[in-house]
């Protein structure tokens, strides 16, 4: 399985949109410093992801929600309560 996810700083309250095949590692990664753009950052919590079978379908998400802010703004209306409760 591939993911995308979302995970917001604790320290200034920003998102952070990533994939990765293994969601537990990767989140572990982040929250000890070994992601050079989210360092800084910690701690992060995660808020939000979806699973994909295939790695390009993941890939091509993590994409839309970077890149395109109608996209990304959706996803942020569709999981408020869980940011804001982050």
């Amino acid at each position: 399985m591939f993911y995308v996810y979302i995970l917001k700083s604790k320290k200034d309250s920003k998102l952070y949109i990533g994939y990765t095949n293994n969601l537990q590692r990767r989140i572990k990664e982040h929250n000890e410093g070994k992601v050079k753009s989210t360092n800084y950052r910690r701690p992060l919590v995660l808020v939000y992801y979806e699973a994909y079978k295939a790695e390009e379908d993941a890939k091509t998400r993590e994409e839309q929600l970077k890149h395109f802010g109608k996209a990304y703004s959706q996803l942020k209306r569709k999981i408020q309560k869980s940011i804001d409760n982050a």
